[in-house]
């Protein structure tokens, strides 16, 4: 079944087609095809609290974009999820009403809770180590969701307003992160059990860089390792020295502090990064909903 996940985040908006089946008993989710467009709303809603008129623009007119795309494919079911920017945007509710009238594609946005529920959701992760429970981790541009996972249940999830593009503007309190190593060790007594796992493209892209892509793991000795590389080049040289995409090449240090300061406190000494996110989690449970 074709289907399809609109997820417009705080640094890009994706629109993500996908073929997803049943397989002796698992959902599996195969990409299709995969649009992003870098439209970094955050820019504007943790500086000034809105989103200017300028991003509200692209906004639209990838909206418009995204429609044609899917009116073309002929998914089965789709679903447009606005995440950490869009909820404390001022200016939300004009500038989803707008996108409607022009698109046709209706926005729902979904507090962290939702997200961190949504990204754990995915079920088809060969992990390389079996544990009795799983810590998901979302690194985006607003927030960091964290799911603690036994099995497909949920023990307890949580979304810290802590991202990358939130750094990168200076607009992540302190109080942020001791709220953050306050939750974690929550679960103290649980964390030799428990296996990290990655979620994001900014840990994709670390662990293509400076970890095992093969076996889908970053080891927190490569990961510091490599934000000691990634920090001794200039934006302009991650971009033209290391092929980094401008987008990229920004917030990718942020997100490894995030993941470096999450391994550090439950004394993780590697993560699992599958390449999985939030357009998996919004057609794994499309599916899961029509069937």
């Amino acid at each position: 079944m074709l289907l399809a996940a609109i997820d417009i985040g705080t640094n890009a908006v994706r629109l993500f087609f996908s073929n997803v089946f049943r397989r002796e008993g698992r959902i599996m989710v195969e990409k299709a095809s995969l649009v992003r467009m870098p439209i970094r709303l955050g820019e504007d809603v943790f500086v000034s609290g809105r989103i200017s008129g300028e991003k509200t623009e692209k906004l639209v007119k990838t909206m418009r974009a995204f429609a044609l795309l899917i009116d073309v494919n002929q998914p089965a079911a789709y679903r447009a999820l606005a995440t950490s920017a869009m909820r404390e945007a001022k200016n939300s509710r004009e500038v989803i009403e707008r996108v409607f009238e022009e698109s046709g594609i209706r926005i729902e946005v979904i507090d962290g809770l939702q997200e961190a529920l949504l990204v754990s959701a995915f079920s088809d992760l060969r992990l390389p180590v079996e544990r009795p429970c799983h810590m998901f981790i979302d690194v985006g541009g607003g927030s960091t969701e964290i799911s603690l996972l036994q099995g497909t249940s949920v023990l307890a999830s949580d979304s810290f307003r802590i991202g990358t593009v939130r750094l990168l503007n200076n607009k992540v309190q302190k109080k942020e992160w001791v709220t953050m190593k306050r939750w974690l060790k929550g679960y103290r007594g649980a964390w030799s059990e428990v296996g990290l796992i990655g979620s994001g493209g900014n840990i994709n892209k670390l662990n293509k860089l400076y970890g095992n892509p093969a076996s889908h793991t970053l080891t927190r000795e490569q990961l510091e390792s490599g934000l000691t590389h990634l920090e001794g080049f200039s934006l302009h040289d991650r971009i033209q020295e290391l092929g980094l995409r401008p987008d990229r090449a920004d917030v990718i240090v942020p997100a490894g502090h995030i993941f470096r300061f999450i391994m550090k406190q439950v004394k993780a000494g590697e993560i699992y990064v599958p390449k999985i996110g939030l357009s998996d989690g919004i057609v794994h449970t499309l599916f899961r909903d029509l069937s």
